[in-house]
């Protein structure tokens, strides 16, 4: 589960990369969430778009396919979705530390 700390700093960095997935009038397909997963294994943070053929919310096609690859729902705007996984073998992106909640 990312924080909002972490999701604001992945936010940031998806500003600067292409968007390389796309869900068209076919919806989702098992080839678009092989696509969305080998993506994510081999850069960790996707940017994807929903073009307006397609059937499906950009919300629904990003939630679809983060349920189906094991990612998270960065952000999405508009037709365009930001999803991340880690790389357990090859950590790309280091991302700021969860702060511990003091307790009293």
């Amino acid at each position: 589960m990312l924080t909002s700390k972490q999701r604001a700093f992945l936010r940031s960095l998806a500003m600067n990369i292409d968007t390389i997935l796309m869900v068209g009038k076919g919806g989702m397909s098992s080839q678009i969430i092989k696509q969305a997963d080998d993506a994510l294994k081999a850069r960790e943070l996707i940017k994807g778009k929903v073009l307006e053929t397609a059937d499906i919310s950009p919300r629904e096609a990003a939630e679809t396919i983060a349920l189906e690859t094991f990612s998270e729902v960065v952000q999405v705007i508009g037709s365009k979705f930001v999803l991340y996984r880690r790389n357990p073998e090859e950590p790309k992106i280091e991302l700021p530390k969860a702060r511990k909640t003091a307790r009293k």
